[in-house]
C-alpha cells in the first residue's frame, strides 16, 4: 500500500519540477527561445518523460493557471444552491484564492507565477491561446450557472452575460495586480474582492446619484434583491 503512494509523489515531484524549470526558462529567455531539450536537460530527465506529463510547451506554460482555474470551477460547483449567480461566482473565486496559495507555492514561487502571467500576456502566440482558453472557461462557467438556475444556456442569454461581466472584472484585477507594487497572493485576493464588490454599482442604470459605495452582494447587479 505504501509503494503506490511513493510512486505518485515521485511523479508529482517530476511534474512540478518540469513546470517550475519551464516557467523559469520561459520568463528568462522567452517562450519561443526555449526548447523542450533545454527544459529536460535542466531537470535531468528525458524528452519521453516530459511528454508523459505534457503534450507540448504550450501546455506546461499554462499548467499553474490551469490549476487555479480548476480550483475555481470546483469551488463554484460546491456553492450553496440558494446563492444567486453573482454571489456564487464571487464567493467561489474568493474561496479559491483562500486555498490556492499553498497549492501554487508547492509548484512555483508566487514571484515566478507573476512573471509567467506577464510572459503569457507579452507573447503573441501564448496570448492567443490565453484568449481562447478564457473563452472556453467562460462557456464552462456559463453552463454551470445555467444548470444551477435550471436554465437552458442556449435559450436564455443571462448566464453568458453574467459570466462575461464577471470575467471582465477578473481580467482587470489580474492586470492591475501584475502592474502593482504588492504582488502577493493576498493582494490579488483583496483586489479581486474589492472590484467584485463594485460590479453591482458599475452596472447600475445611473452613476449620478453620488453613490460610489460597494454593492450589497444581493441577487443581481447593484445588489437588487
Amino acid at each position: 500500500m505504501t509503494l503506490p503512494g511513493l510512486r505518485e509523489r515521485k511523479k508529482q515531484r517530476t511534474r512540478d519540477a518540469l513546470t517550475r524549470v519551464a516557467l523559469e526558462l520561459f520568463t528568462a529567455h522567452g517562450y519561443e527561445g526555449t526548447t523542450v531539450d533545454e527544459i529536460v536537460d535542466a531537470v535531468e530527465v528525458s524528452q519521453r518523460t516530459f511528454f508523459r506529463y505534457f503534450s507540448s510547451k504550450e501546455e506546461v506554460a499554462f499548467a499553474v493557471q490551469h490549476m487555479v482555474e480548476e480550483r475555481f470551477v470546483e469551488a463554484l460547483g460546491q456553492r450553496p444552491p440558494a446563492e444567486g449567480p453573482f454571489d456564487a461566482m464571487r464567493n467561489a473565486v474568493l474561496c479559491a484564492w483562500d486555498t490556492i496559495g499553498d497549492a501554487i507555492t508547492e509548484v512555483v514561487p508566487v514571484e515566478l507565477y507573476l512573471r509567467s502571467f506577464q510572459m503569457i500576456e507579452s507573447t503573441p502566440a501564448l496570448l492567443a491561446v490565453h484568449l481562447r482558453r478564457s473563452t472556453e472557461m467562460e462557456e464552462t462557467i456559463a453552463r454551470i450557472i445555467a444548470d444551477r438556475e435550471g436554465l437552458d444556456v442556449d435559450e436564455d442569454p443571462r448566464p453568458r452575460i453574467a459570466v462575461a461581466a464577471f470575467s471582465g472584472v477578473m481580467r482587470v484585477t489580474a492586470q492591475l495586480w501584475g502592474r502593482g507594487t504588492d504582488q502577493s497572493l493576498e493582494a490579488i485576493r483583496d483586489l479581486t474582492e474589492e472590484y467584485l464588490d463594485h460590479l453591482g454599482p458599475a452596472l447600475a442604470p445611473s452613476w449620478r446619484d453620488g453613490d460610489r459605495g460597494r454593492g450589497s452582494g444581493g441577487e443581481g447587479p447593484g445588489g437588487a434583491p
